[in-house]
C-alpha cells in the first residue's frame, strides 16, 4: 500500500486543501493528514484547536466521499530534527510527504524522506481566509461548506476577529 503524508496547520482547512487531498490520492492509496501546531489554539495565527480542525477536515472529506484518510496531531517542537523525528515515530509509515511549507519540506529532506511541495493556489491560503473573516469579506466561497458551517457553529468568527 502506498501511503502519503499531507502536513499543514489547516487554520482553517480551505478549498485548495481539499483539492490537494484529491490530487495526492491520485498518487497514493491512503493519506495521513498531520495537523501541525496541534497544541495551538485561540491565537491570531492559530484560532482553531486541533479537535476543531480535525472535525472540519473529517466532515469535509467524508461528505466528499473520501474515506481512505487518517488524521493525527503534530505539535510544534521548535527543533527541525525532533519535529521530523516525531512524525516518523508517531505517525503511520508513509512513502512521501506533501506540504506547502518550505521549512517542512527541508525537515523531511534532512531525514532523507521524499518530500513534495504542493503548488499553492494564488490568492487562497488560510491566512487569506482569516483575513477575509476579519475584514467581513465573503470568505464562504473559500472554504468547503462543512468548514463554513463548523466555524459558525463554534463561534469561530468572533475568535478570528479577536486580537
Amino acid at each position: 500500500m502506498n501511503r502519503a503524508l499531507f502536513i499543514g496547520r489547516f487554520q482553517p482547512f480551505h478549498n485548495a486543501h481539499l483539492a490537494d487531498v484529491r490530487d495526492i490520492l491520485k498518487k497514493a492509496d491512503e493519506i495521513v493528514i498531520g495537523i501541525g501546531s496541534s497544541q495551538e489554539k485561540n491565537t491570531p495565527q492559530n484560532p482553531f484547536s486541533y479537535d476543531e480542525r480535525k472535525n472540519m477536515i473529517s466532515k469535509t472529506l467524508k461528505n466528499n466521499k473520501i474515506k481512505n484518510f487518517k488524521i493525527y496531531p503534530v505539535p510544534d517542537l521548535y527543533d527541525d530534527y525532533k519535529w521530523a523525528d516525531y512524525i516518523i515515530r508517531k505517525l503511520p509509515k508513509f512513502d512521501v510527504a506533501y506540504s506547502g511549507n518550505e521549512w517542512a519540506i527541508r525537515c523531511f529532506k534532512k531525514h532523507k524522506i521524499k518530500a513534495v511541495k504542493i503548488k499553492l493556489v494564488k490568492g487562497l491560503s488560510s491566512t487569506k481566509v482569516r483575513d477575509a473573516i476579519i475584514k467581513n469579506k465573503n470568505w464562504k466561497k473559500l472554504v468547503p461548506e462543512e468548514v463554513y458551517s463548523h466555524i459558525l457553529k463554534i463561534n469561530g468568527i468572533k475568535r478570528v476577529r479577536s486580537p
